[in-house]
């Protein structure tokens, strides 16, 4: 066995299920508690003890998990990302998961770091920062689907792509 997949398949794997289960979770879940508990002045602690740890996680795991599926690619790497016959369906997910990657990392945390306080921003800059994030965040949420089955696909490419 060739433990450098073997180790990649699994980092990808789990880091990708947390991923994608935070990603899930802040839009699902999260996004309607805060603003229940915005609307009763019970969000400090989300705001203050849940969010960053969340975050950190979050932005972790999208990172970890595209290092392991490019390690996975290894040679294949190129013939992915030009999305090459041979490699389309492993490389239309390679591309979804780098669009999500970058709204993780340009879009979605600079904005949170202003939403939580964690850098100075005025209440306007909050406000559009909550707008960015949010569409970056529900894009993720559906560039997802299509990610997973892209995923699934390039592993059995015959029986998707004949």
């Amino acid at each position: 066995m060739d433990w450098v997949p073997a180790i990649s398949r699994w980092i990808h794997f789990l880091a990708g299920v947390m991923w994608i289960g935070l990603l899930y979770y802040f839009n699902f879940v999260n996004a309607a508690a805060a603003k229940a508990a915005a609307a009763d002045g019970t969000g400090a602690g989300i705001a203050k003890h849940v969010l960053p740890r969340a975050l950190f996680w979050f932005r972790w795991s999208a990172l970890a998990t595209w290092l392991a599926g490019a390690a996975l690619l290894g040679s294949n790497f190129g013939a992915a990302f030009l999305l090459n016959k041979s490699h389309l369906a492993i490389g239309i997910g390679a591309w979804l998961g780098t669009i999500m990657l970058i709204n993780v990392w340009g879009l979605i945390w600079p904005n949170q770091k202003k939403i939580l306080g964690m850098v100075p921003a005025t209440d306007e800059e909050k406000n559009k920062a909550r707008r960015v994030a949010f569409l970056a965040s529900r894009t993720n949420t559906m560039l997802s689907i299509p990610l997973l089955y892209f995923m699934a696909a390039g592993a059995h490419t015959a029986l998707y792509f004949g």
